[in-house]
């Protein structure tokens, strides 16, 4: 776990790729995807089985080590239409009847607008963003890592990872990217991409590996930009 200060709120960086905030017991996570793989196989395309259950799985970790009474999902918890009805929505659903007294706040990312709602009878707060709690007014929860005047915005949407190593032993890692004004938190879901981050000069990067989260020397000068987001789960 690292702790930074961000927007006015103690957030703690959790290496299961969320956010933990011990003021306002809330856990943070984005880019749950959830139905993403049903939507692959819909489109014919051989992907795992049982990736909802294990990114429920975590999820019900983080819950039981953490007094949490809120979970804010920051954008794209059902990955499609396809989504809706199927049998990982099911699985989500039994999820929340095991989970009743938590609070769950979805802000609506791009795959939710497309997906639509959860159905009512999960009990999920929808919003857009940005939305705020109420110990940190100028920390800005949004799906999209975009600047905001006069706020921090904490977001998700981009799937962060950096590469460290170097020559062959070089490895791609998910990783939290904190630039002045806008902090962007690794995708939680089991089965998504990663996006290489192009760090400024300033900006705080943590990486998530071998169970911890670990805080990179700050860049000082501006590097060349990383390739195209990968098609792969990650672990």
């Amino acid at each position: 776990m690292s702790r930074i200060d961000f927007g006015g709120a103690e957030l703690c960086l959790l290496p299961q790729r969320a956010v933990w905030w011990p003021e306002e017991r809330s856990l943070l996570v984005a880019d749950v995807h959830i139905g993403k793989a049903v939507s692959f196989r819909r489109l014919g395309v051989p992907v795992p089985h049982g990736t909802t259950a294990e990114t429920l799985g975590r999820l019900t970790h983080l819950v039981q080590a953490h007094p949490a009474e809120r979970i804010v999902f920051l954008g794209d918890l059902l990955h499609s239409r396809h989504a809706q009805g199927s049998d990982s929505l099911r699985e989500f659903a039994a999820w929340r009847e095991r989970h009743t007294a938590l609070e769950l706040v979805l802000v609506r990312g791009n795959h939710d607008d497309r997906a639509g709602d959860p159905p009512p009878s999960l009990r999920v707060n929808c919003v857009d963003e940005p939305f705020a709690l109420p110990s940190a007014p100028r920390l800005a929860l949004c799906h999209h890592p975009r600047p905001r005047a006069g706020r921090a915005v904490l977001a998700g949407h981009s799937h962060p990872c950096t590469q460290v190593g170097r020559g062959f032993e070089r490895l791609r890692l998910a990783c939290f990217h904190f630039g002045a004004d806008v902090g962007v938190i690794p995708a939680f879901g089991g089965f998504t991409g990663m996006h290489p981050i192009v760090a400024q000069a300033g900006d705080r990067v943590f990486v998530v590996g071998d169970n911890a989260v670990h805080a990179l020397p700050a860049p000082t000068s501006q590097p060349s930009a990383h390739g195209e987001a990968e098609a792969f789960p990650t672990g």
